[in-house]
C-alpha cells in the first residue's frame, strides 16, 4: 500500500507535493494524486495523459487531481472516468481535506467529485513545514503564493489566487529545520516571489528576507532564488547579490518577450531596456552570475521584427539558461481573445529562440573550462555548480557533498570537473 504523486509544473507545485505525501498519507494508503499544471494547453494535455495510464496500470487505486489545472477547470477532470476526485490548490495541503477524500466512495457522478473553494476569498499562506524531500540534495521553501498581477497570457492567478507571504520568522524557522536535517541548499519559492512581503505588516521586502535567512541562519550553505521579476527586485535584494557570497551567482527572470509593443499587450510592468539594466546592473554587482529566463515565442500580433527583438534580447542580457514556451492560449485570459499567429509559425519561433539558447549556453559552458567550481553533488557522479551548471564529477561523491572542482571538459552538455579538495 502507498501513496504515490504525480508532479507537474514548478517548484512550488514540488513543494507542495512534499506536503501532500505528508498530509494525506497520514490518512490515504494506495492512491495516486496527480498535481498539475495550468501555464500552458500542453501542460494539461500531458497531466491527463498521465492520469488515463495510471488507471490503466492501477485499475484499483483511487486517483485524486489537485493543482492549478483543477483549481482553474475542475469539471473537466471531474468529467473523466478515471478521476475519483478533484481537489483545489486551497484543500490539497489541509490533512482535514484528505480525511474526506478518504472516506469519499469511489464511483460519484461528476458535481460530486468536485471539492474546489474560491481561491480568490483566500486572504493569508499558513507556512507549511516540510522536513524532507525526497531524493533530493536541495529543499524548497514556500515563502509565497498567488499573484497581484493580470498579464494577459497568464491562467495562474485563477489557479493560485491573490498574493499573500508567509511571515519572516516562520520561514527562517524552516530554513533553520531544513538545514539540520541535512540539506546544504535552500531555495525560495513562490509564485510571484518579488512580491514577497507587500501584505506584511510593514511591507517589508524580498531582500530583507534574504539577509535576514543568511544572518539567522549562518550554517545554511547555499541559498538559491527562484523565478523572479527583475521590475521588482529591490536595493536590499541587489545588496545581497554583491555581498552574500551564499547567495548563488543564478537568477531566473520573468522576461517573457524583448519587444516593448508585446510586453504591454502582454501587460507587464517592464520594458526591454530596464531588462537590460537589470542584467546589467546585477552582473556589475556580481561578475560571475548567469541569468536564466521565460520567453514566450509567438505572442498574439507579434510581427516578425517583433521577434527578433525578443531573439536579441538573449545576447543583449547575456541570458543563458533559457525557457521557451511556445504561445498557448488560455481559456479566460485577454490573450486568447487577440489575433492569433498560425500554429506553425509559433513552433518555428519557439524552435529558433531554442536554437539561440542553446548557442548562448553551450558559450557559457566554455567559458567555465578552467576555472575552480564548488559543486553540490545531487547523486553519485553529478553536481551543480553555484550557477547551476551540471557537472559530471569523475570521482563519485556523495549526495548533499560540496566539493571543489577544476572543470577540466564538456561532454554531452555537461562541465566535467576534477575534485580538487575533500567535501566541505
Amino acid at each position: 500500500m502507498s501513496l504515490d504523486i504525480l508532479t507537474f509544473g514548478c517548484r512550488l507545485n514540488t513543494y507542495e507535493s512534499e506536503v501532500m505525501r505528508r498530509e494525506a498519507g497520514e490518512e490515504l494508503s494506495d492512491a495516486i494524486i496527480v498535481n498539475t499544471c495550468a501555464v500552458t494547453a500542453e501542460a494539461v494535455r500531458q497531466a491527463r495523459q498521465a492520469i488515463r495510464k495510471a488507471r490503466r496500470e492501477n485499475p484499483g487505486r483511487r486517483i485524486v487531481v489537485t493543482g492549478c489545472a483543477a483549481q482553474t477547470d475542475p469539471e473537466m477532470f471531474a468529467e473523466m472516468a478515471e478521476v475519483d476526485l478533484v481537489l483545489g490548490n486551497a484543500e490539497k495541503t489541509e490533512r482535514s481535506a484528505w480525511a474526506r477524500v478518504a472516506r469519499s466512495p469511489m464511483d460519484l457522478p461528476p458535481l460530486e467529485k468536485i471539492v474546489v473553494s474560491d481561491i480568490m476569498a483566500i486572504r493569508e499562506t499558513a507556512p507549511q513545514f516540510v522536513d524532507a524531500f525526497e531524493g533530493r540534495t536541495r529543499a524548497f521553501v514556500q515563502v509565497q503564493n498567488g499573484c497581484d498581477h493580470r498579464c494577459t497570457f497568464c491562467i495562474i492567478p485563477y489557479g493560485r489566487g491573490n498574493s499573500r507571504s508567509v511571515a519572516m520568522g516562520p520561514v527562517v524557522e524552516e530554513v533553520r529545520r531544513l538545514v539540520a536535517a541535512g540539506y546544504p541548499e535552500i531555495v525560495l519559492t513562490g509564485v510571484d516571489l518579488t512580491s514577497w512581503g507587500a501584505d506584511l505588516p510593514g511591507a517589508p521586502r524580498l531582500g530583507r528576507l534574504v539577509r535576514t535567512i543568511l544572518r539567522h541562519v549562518p550554517e545554511l550553505a547555499r541559498l538559491r532564488l527562484s523565478s523572479i521579476d527583475s521590475i521588482e527586485a529591490d536595493p536590499d535584494l541587489m545588496r545581497a547579490i554583491a555581498e552574500e557570497e551564499r547567495l548563488m551567482p543564478h537568477l531566473h527572470l520573468s522576461l517573457q518577450a524583448g519587444d516593448d509593443m508585446i510586453l504591454k499587450r502582454m501587460k507587464r510592468r517592464h520594458l526591454r531596456d530596464d531588462a537590460i539594466r537589470f542584467c546589467e546592473e546585477a552582473r556589475r554587482l556580481r561578475p560571475d552570475i548567469v541569468f536564466g529566463a521565460d520567453l514566450i515565442a509567438g505572442f498574439p500580433t507579434e510581427t516578425e521584427e517583433m521577434f527578433q527583438n525578443s531573439l536579441r534580447l538573449i545576447e543583449d542580457c547575456g541570458l543563458t539558461f533559457l525557457h521557451v514556451f511556445p504561445f498557448s492560449p488560455r481559456k479566460g485570459t485577454p490573450a486568447a481573445r487577440m489575433p492569433m499567429l498560425e500554429r506553425q509559425e509559433i513552433k518555428e519561433r519557439a524552435r529558433r529562440l531554442r536554437e539561440a539558447g542553446e548557442v548562448a549556453e553551450r558559450r557559457f559552458l566554455e567559458s567555465e573550462l578552467g576555472h575552480e567550481r564548488r559543486v553540490l553533488v545531487e547523486k553519485e557522479g553529478s553536481a551543480r555548480t553555484e550557477q547551476f551548471a551540471p557537472v559530471r564529477l569523475g570521482s563519485a561523491g556523495t549526495a548533499g557533498d560540496i566539493l571543489n572542482v577544476r572543470i577540466a571538459g564538456i561532454e554531452a552538455g555537461m562541465l566535467q570537473g576534477q575534485q580538487l579538495a575533500e567535501a566541505a
